[in-house]
């Protein structure tokens, strides 16, 4: 199946095929060039498809979340580069083809090397989050247990996702943690994450079909298979909207609130970097940089000097 036959949504596919079309008769470009193109396009056909929203109804904000999404979902910045030099081209034929009138990608910005942190939540928020969830409904119970686990331990979405039964040491009250380049590490588990865990896994999985295969994952949703990345995203940006918190989170902003209240909190630095997996010191001490402005917010907001100037 080619890439444009991948796209489920019809408005998506046309507007794929016309780029398709533009790309070898206006610009002559070679096939393997024009393929490149539409692969890229279709990041964001995907994204917009789980949004409910057409090509034409693209904003500038759609395409920012989307590379935000793709930075949190660890893909290269060379390669977020070329998604978004592929979006801008796919927007002026748009243009030029009158079927939008103004660009949506014309201050799209190319991403930066310097590292960007999602917004950081406080413990008040991560409250206002899980108050949100309907914990009489299966998968809202769930949904907060997800919650308590990536901001109680620290996961990446893809570790979450793809943690296993046999990855839970309760006694211990340890993960054994699968990250990047398959390297293993051991995460404590708070005794509040671990008890819902348990009891998700007793009263709730229990009682779903599950498909041969997906035995030993962890979270489980209606089809009997584990959650995708993108679900745990679009669950949890729904819960912020619901939740009134003005502030673009994703699942790697748990991951930072959980390091963030660590090494405000005094944490050893090495020990931080242990349970996030970060194979470099210095990805680690971004935190510290972090911490900093906290506290340089909170004089700022705290001090009567600060507060007369």
């Amino acid at each position: 199946m080619n890439i444009v036959q991948s796209i489920t949504d019809p408005e998506w596919r046309r507007a794929l095929r016309s780029l398709q079309t533009w790309l070898k008769l206006e610009k002559q470009l070679s096939d393997n060039s024009i393929e490149a193109y539409l692969r890229d396009v279709s990041h964001l056909a995907q994204f917009a498809v789980g949004q409910g929203k057409g090509p034409t109804q693209i904003t500038l904000d759609d395409l920012r979340q989307l590379v935000a999404q793709l930075n949190d979902l660890g893909v290269a910045l060379t390669t977020q580069s070329r998604i978004v030099s592929g979006l801008r081209t796919f927007y002026r034929m748009m243009v030029i083809e009158d079927a939008v009138s103004d660009n949506p990608a014309t201050l799209l910005e190319m991403p930066r090397t310097a590292r960007h942190l999602p917004d950081v939540l406080s413990n008040e928020e991560i409250d206002a989050i899980i108050s949100t969830f309907d914990l009489s409904m299966p998968d809202q119970a769930r949904n907060r247990v997800i919650v308590e686990v990536l901001y109680g331990c620290g996961l990446r979405v893809s570790e979450l996702v793809n943690l296993h039964l046999s990855n839970i040491y309760a006694d211990e009250e340890f993960l054994l943690v699968i990250g990047k380049g398959d390297k293993q590490r051991w995460v404590p588990i708070n005794h509040t994450a671990l008890h819902l865990m348990l009891q998700y896994i007793e009263t709730i999985r229990c009682h779903q079909r599950i498909r041969p295969g997906e035995e030993n994952y962890v979270f489980i949703n209606r089809l009997g298979t584990h959650l995708s990345r993108n679900y745990v995203f679009m669950f949890l940006k729904d819960a912020v909207e619901k939740a009134g918190i003005n502030k673009t989170i994703s699942p790697h902003s748990l991951r930072h609130s959980f390091a963030t209240e660590l090494v405000t909190n005094g944490a050893d630095l090495r020990a931080v970097q242990e349970m996030l997996g970060h194979e470099k010191i210095n990805t680690t001490e971004i935190y510290t940089h972090l911490s900093h402005q906290y506290l340089r917010d909170t004089i700022s907001h705290y001090h009567p000097h600060y507060l007369k100037s």
